[in-house]
């Protein structure tokens, strides 16, 4: 393909093939290391666990280092090419500086795409592969958070223990809610042990009581008790958030979702209808209905969030096209060619602009104050600015 172009077209290719490489691993590694270590540290897993978390972390560090990393190597490129007059030297032969954007244009849309469906897989595949790894080590973890904390807790579950030796629990208090239920169970000395699935409990010489009454004793003698991983985690809330959902789900559950608020509707008229028919007016003017509303409400949001979150995606995706629009152009229009210094003042205006109207334009879209689509207003004000820069480089 590079062979078919001008010579001009592959020389500026291939020099933005070389510093988008080098910079896109360089980023991506340390974002990485950042991003493991993170998870290591938060978590407490070990080293074996550390490196399976990696190819689910990848695509989450591509989806922002592939942006930044375009308009770097756009800045880079093009503000060097101005500074050593290479552009002058275009425009008086009658070349316009089109010829050498346009296939970055191109590549940068290309790579938009491939951003669209990074953003898509990181936080389907790769979160929920993470969240698998991080409960195949519930056992590591536990006792780690033990040894340094005497103590490990979330939602359902929480342990507090005297020492621990050898993993092996000293004088713990398990403490389990399961269906309005407090079950506390205290012993001597306990072994946690998991299959990957389950999490297996073995208490010896203690005793177990529900909701503060005894429920049992087992003086020097073993108690095994398991429980599902899924209970050790925090983040059931990712099972529902259309932000940790894949577009295909986020289609369904978009399907689905005016039958459900039909539904609503329908319950809240029927019930409406009895209390006016049994003239129940304290009923309809109670505080019931201010929790009919609430749920209502919920489910607004919660459309609006769905609405939102295909939107948003693609935007995210197409800033990579938007930054070197702008990046290539304004560096043209600097003429510096230090890399760094036409980088940092391309993505100045880019971290003012962009990135303030993408967050009040999320925010107001999943209010449901403004329609999905004006989470494009970024790309789209980004856009524009780019091509008038263009327009300046080409006419002058």
């Amino acid at each position: 393909m590079l062979r078919s172009l001008p010579v001009i077209q592959r020389y500026v290719l291939l020099e933005l093939l070389k510093v988008f490489s080098v910079s896109l691993a360089g980023l991506t590694i340390l974002m990485l290391i950042v991003g493991v270590m993170r998870q290591a540290l938060d978590e407490g897993i070990g080293l074996k666990h550390v490196l399976l978390l990696i190819p689910y972390i990848l695509p989450d560090a591509l989806r922002f280092t592939i942006p930044a990393t375009a308009l770097f190597a756009a800045a880079c490129v093009y503000g060097r090419m101005s500074g050593s007059n290479e552009v002058v030297a275009l425009k008086s032969l009658g070349i316009s500086p089109l010829v050498i954007l346009w296939p970055t244009y191109l590549a940068a849309f290309v790579l938009s795409l491939l951003t669209v469906c990074l953003n898509d897989v990181a936080v389907s595949w790769g979160r929920h592969g993470a969240r698998r790894v991080v409960l195949q080590a519930i056992e590591d973890i536990v006792i780690s958070r033990l040894e340094m904390r005497k103590e490990y807790s979330t939602r359902d579950f929480s342990v507090v223990v005297k020492d621990v030796e050898d993993r092996r629990l000293i004088e713990p208090t398990f403490t389990y809610r399961r269906r309005s239920q407090v079950w506390t169970l205290r012993c001597q000395h306990a072994r946690l042990e998991s299959n990957g699935e389950v999490l297996v409990l073995r208490c010896y010489n203690g005793s177990a009581d529900v909701d503060g009454e005894s429920e049992g004793r087992f003086p020097d003698s073993e108690f095994i008790r398991e429980f599902e991983l899924e209970d050790f985690r925090r983040d059931d809330f990712e099972n529902v958030s259309p932000s940790y959902m894949a577009l295909s789900t986020i289609a369904r559950h978009l399907d689905d979702h005016p039958r459900k608020m039909e539904q609503i509707h329908r319950e809240q008229a029927v019930k409406a209808a009895l209390q006016l028919v049994a003239a129940d007016f304290d009923a309809l003017a109670g505080g019931e209905w201010s929790g009919e509303q609430a749920r209502l409400q919920e489910q607004t949001y919660i459309f609006n969030r769905l609405r939102t979150e295909p939107p948003r995606r693609w935007a995210n995706g197409f800033s990579c096209l938007s930054f070197v629009i702008v990046g290539s152009a304004m560096s043209i229009r600097l003429r510096n060619s230090n890399a760094l210094s036409s980088f940092f003042i391309c993505f100045l205006p880019i971290l003012v602009v962009y990135y303030p109207l993408l967050v009040l334009s999320v925010n107001q879209a999943k209010n449901g104050t403004l329609p999905p689509m004006i989470v494009w207003v970024g790309n789209v004000v980004l856009a524009c600015w780019g091509l008038w820069l263009l327009r300046r480089v080409m006419r002058y």
